[in-house]
């Protein structure tokens, strides 16, 4: 409880004829002073009960029209509040909209004391993706000489997802695929509801495998096999560096491969398939869920998907005082420290010694790598022990040079080596660095690991790349020349990602002057 400007008022009254009374002995104007001061307290203890009262009867409530939206949309917010005992307070109501949201005017309604009732309704823009809780409304209570804030009400929650593109094709060679993404053959047979063959009996067989209308056609036993129900173990790879910011506003590279990996995450918790997700900007993995349940990783995925922004080019690794490497980027967090911590455990130097226990615990530094290497090459080439580890020493080299110029390289190799078995690889990213992504394809299939590989094609995004359509057809050619080796690869699927509309116009003219894709 604050005293208004009126109450100090009143206090510095009741303070000033105190002081002239002692001053000039006057007596009558002690009690005057006396009088105003129990009047402002007598008026301080109506405020409180007044204020108890309004409390316990007041009704405030914020609701938006939709919990669902997209960015940029705007939707009606309704503030209401409802008060029924009746004091001699005025309210003002203010409500709790989100920092991401705004409103056309101030949102805020005032309670006289004679209304029991108010309401306001503002037009709310909601430019931020992403999971946005309303907070608390804020109600002042006053009664001229004192006032107190209090909070109350419901916070809604408003979901705003970044504007689908207007039609996304993924296909092969201009070909939509009608498959579901995310589903997957088992490729075994056993218990389970999805059939698979029909076949004759044979002895072994249960009775219960039996199918009896089958059995009935042919007039001899057959047995119904069923696909045996398997979890596919899913690792999202999605690549939000630079050039993925390509493309008309809402219609980008990276707004193409999130749809997709959105309705992949969406399949794969539908399937109640484990899931995780690695994402890479400029300057390495920015955000890193390994696999688990999807039951507990959909929604946090989800959520880092909808936010996901292009990085900086410009980031640059910093080394620090104690060797470990950081990046210089506004969009990285703290799950990029965690990775940062685990490649640099993995960038340890390999020995094949028992007695190099010690080492292998150790933090080893680029430096110290590359001043070991210096001391190996100094060394005589009939040291046996310079031949034995200079390979480890050249080969760890290479490796972090890989690792700092490849950061999808890097990427995936955190996800693959942290899921310790079969996964199946979902890579979104686009045609600008194909021989880092032969890399990574590779490494993601090592061990019959199946791979899916999401292009997205330069020349279906790039501004007046169907200026000359002739030169974007046989742009798009060279494309599906990568797609197709990609694709041959054993294990690996590659499919490409692109706004039907520009896809169609290129095909169209590869068709008019007699080519194919």
């Amino acid at each position: 409880m604050y005293p208004t400007r009126q109450g100090w008022t009143v206090a510095a009254l009741a303070v000033v004829l105190a002081v002239l009374a002692v001053v000039f002995a006057r007596p009558l104007v002690l009690v005057g002073s006396a009088l105003i001061g129990a009047w402002l307290l007598a008026h301080q203890y109506r405020f409180t009960r007044d204020l108890e009262r309004t409390v316990e009867s007041l009704s405030v409530v914020q609701s938006p029209a939709r919990t669902a939206v997209q960015t940029g949309d705007e939707i009606p917010v309704t503030l209401t509040a409802t008060r029924e005992a009746k004091t001699e307070l005025t309210l003002e109501v203010s409500a709790g909209l989100p920092v991401a949201a705004t409103a056309t005017r101030p949102f805020v309604l005032s309670l006289e004391p004679a209304i029991e009732q108010a309401n306001r309704t503002r037009t709310v823009t909601w430019p931020v993706a992403g999971r946005h809780t309303f907070d608390k409304i804020t109600v002042t209570a006053t009664d001229g000489l004192f006032r107190e804030t209090i909070t109350a009400g419901s916070t809604p929650t408003v979901t705003v997802e970044p504007p689908s593109p207007r039609s996304i094709h993924v296909g092969e060679g201009g070909d939509r695929i009608a498959a579901s993404y995310g589903s997957h053959e088992s490729r075994r047979t056993g218990t389970g509801i999805e059939p698979a063959e029909l076949r004759e009996y044979l002895p072994g067989d249960t009775g219960r495998r039996i199918d009896w209308k089958a059995t009935a056609r042919h007039t001899t036993p057959y047995v119904r096999e069923y696909e045996a129900e398997s979890d596919r173990r899913t690792l999202l790879a999605v690549d939000h560096r630079s050039s993925l910011a390509m493309g008309p506003q809402g219609e980008t590279k990276l707004e193409a491969l999130r749809e997709v990996a959105l309705v992949i995450a969406g399949n794969t918790r539908r399937l109640n398939n484990p899931l995780g997700l690695v994402t890479v900007g400029d300057g390495g993995i920015t955000n890193y869920r390994g696999i688990a349940s999807s039951t507990v990783n959909y929604r946090p995925i989800r959520r880092q998907l909808l936010s996901l922004e292009p990085t900086i080019a410009a980031d640059t690794p910093i080394s620090n005082q104690m060797g470990t490497t950081t990046m210089n980027s506004t969009e990285t967090n703290s799950n990029e420290s965690s990775a940062s911590r685990s490649s640099s455990t993995q960038l340890r130097t390999v020995s094949a010694g028992e007695n190099n226990v010690s080492l292998l615990r150790r933090n080893t530094t680029p430096t110290d790598a590359q001043r070991s290497l210096s001391d190996l090459e100094g060394t005589d080439e009939d040291d046996a022990f310079g031949r034995t580890l200079r390979p480890f020493y050249s080969g760890q080299q290479r490796y972090r040079e890989r690792i700092a110029e490849d950061p999808l390289y890097g990427a995936v190799h955190r996800g693959v080596t942290d899921a310790r078995g079969s996964i199946w690889t979902v890579i979104c990213t686009d045609d600008s660095r194909p021989a880092e992504l032969r890399e990574t394809v590779s490494l993601a299939r090592q061990g019959g690991n199946e791979v899916l590989v999401l292009l997205a094609p330069s020349v279906l995004y790039e501004p007046g790349g169907l200026a000359d359509i002739e030169q974007a057809y046989d742009r798009y050619v060279e494309f599906e020349e990568f797609r197709r080796e990609l694709a041959r690869i054993d294990n690996v699927t590659a499919l490409e990602v692109g706004p039907t509309d520009r896809l169609s116009a290129v095909i169209e003219a590869g068709r008019s002057r007699g080519g194919h894709a």
